[in-house]
């Protein structure tokens, strides 16, 4: 007679939806919002289509966890950077070394995830990309609330152009992500940043 084979004892495997989001967004670092199909986000996340909209509620939702994380595990070197302490135009050079450092690591896609994760999207998902351009923002204004705080300092003039400033520096940035994506190294970004600090306009306070 022959013994029937049921399911194997023990608890059935626990969703890790932690480690899954993490895997997700590896995805999306790598090849953007619109280039990650539904297929390729449940082979990498271990779990069936059903298993993410049941977990995430929908792709756009799952892309906005993964940019939630992706800012609290990815992101400090902006704020330690604007926070050290030093005049005005090291913080800058260090923020700009810091991101060269973080665009290469090794062990994680290169560049940044908001910088390129959907510069340009289908109009059906219009709603991502505004998404992705505030968190942009938020950097950007980061670095105009440090350079403001260096006005009223008054380690540069009080008719700085803060929010110029902090465009350009931030336009630089966003294009080291760029290079790093494109294959540039650790030293090719810090040309970028050392090139970068030779626009700026004051040698010292007034």
């Amino acid at each position: 007679m022959k013994k029937v084979v049921g399911r194997p004892r023990g608890r059935p495997r626990i969703f890790n939806k932690a480690k899954a989001l993490e895997k997700a967004m590896v995805l999306f670092w790598r090849q953007g919002y619109e280039g990650t199909a539904i297929a390729q986000l449940t082979k990498a996340m271990h779990i069936t289509a059903p298993s993410l909209y049941a977990a995430f509620g929908s792709k756009e939702q799952l892309y906005r966890d993964v940019l939630e994380l992706y800012l609290s595990t990815h992101t400090d070197f902006l704020t330690r950077a604007l926070e050290a302490p030093g005049a005005i135009r090291d913080v800058i050079g260090q923020l700009l070394t810091a991101a060269a450092q973080q665009f290469t690591r090794s062990e994680w896609p290169a560049g940044c995830l908001t910088a390129s994760g959907s510069l340009r999207c289908a109009q059906e998902n219009r709603s991502v990309a505004k998404t992705t351009a505030a968190l942009r923002r938020m950097g950007q204004d980061a670095i105009a609330s440090r350079l403001a705080l260096a006005v009223q300092r008054q380690e540069i003039p009080p008719d700085t152009d803060t929010e110029g400033l902090a465009t350009f520096y931030a336009a630089v940035i966003q294009g080291m992500s760029v290079q790093a994506i494109d294959g540039a190294s650790y030293e090719q970004l810090q040309r970028i940043g050392a090139l970068a600090m030779t626009a700026w306009p004051y040698d010292c306070a007034p």
